[in-house]
């Protein structure tokens, strides 16, 4: 497997591996289409929770608008089905600079690691979207799997455990795609192997960016709502599941 240093503490945090019966319904030629279409609607959800995280959490109003304006292409496309892949190639970057609310450590820190997990978020969709354009794959509404919806119903309702909890579950989505980057790639096309793998660096730092920020927001011990929501990560990718996504369990 590529990167093994780099997958280790992945390995270790998930308390699953992906099972092999995902991996097998996932390398059919038949389910690449959804593959792709579900990667791809995950790369906009993991930009836009960072992006409520920075909104709700870390700028003043001016700025949470800009960061709206640079999500709505994205969004067009998705939802309204508005757009093309030349016109989103437009909208990649974010020119202007964001006011922490009031410039705290933890505010420049989470705009930091944020900003730059969405630019790349944002950057692995327009390459998703690349791929199914190159292979006439045409987007589709789909609906959305229970794994993210899983983990988040878990989440408790009262700050700072809130955003405590939002930024754990965040990290094990980040630290399972890496995992299932990595797993899948081998088992794909040249092309499809190649990007997988181009993938795993940016994954892994993500995961470990919202562990560093869950800790600092914490300022204490949070290993046993790691443990927690790790137990809720693995039920859900090991258990039986009768819908297939990127992110689903054991298929029926």
């Amino acid at each position: 497997m590529p990167y093994s240093e780099l997958l280790a503490p992945i390995k270790s945090f998930l308390q699953c591996d992906t099972p092999d019966e995902w991996i097998t319904e996932a390398k059919k030629a038949e389910n690449l289409p959804m593959l792709l279409l579900d990667h791809l609607i995950c790369e906009l959800k993991a930009g836009q929770t960072a992006m409520w995280l920075i909104r709700r959490y870390a700028v003043d109003k001016a700025s949470g608008q800009e960061l709206l304006d640079w999500f709505q292409p994205y969004e067009n496309f998705v939802y309204k089905k508005e757009g093309t892949l030349e016109s989103l190639s437009e909208h990649h970057k974010l020119t202007k600079s964001l006011t922490p609310k009031s410039g705290s450590d933890f505010e420049k820190d989470l705009i930091n690691k944020m900003v730059l997990l969405i630019k790349e978020e944002l950057h692995h969709f327009y390459q998703v979207l690349e791929i199914m354009v190159d292979r006439n794959i045409p987007y589709e509404n789909i609906t959305a799997s229970r794994y993210a919806k899983g983990m988040m119903k878990h989440v408790r309702t009262h700050e700072p455990a809130i955003l405590i909890d939002k930024l754990i579950c965040g990290a094990y989505i980040e630290a399972r795609s890496c995992e299932r980057f990595a797993k899948l790639a081998p088992h794909l096309d040249d092309e499809l192997n190649k990007f997988y793998v181009s993938l795993l660096r940016s994954e892994a730092r993500h995961y470990q960016d919202y562990l560093t920020l869950a800790e600092q927001i914490a300022g204490e011990d949070i290993s046993e709502r790691i443990r927690h929501f790790g137990e809720v990560e693995a039920e859900l990718i090991s258990t039986s599941d009768a819908d297939f996504k990127f992110h689903s369990g054991v298929p029926l």
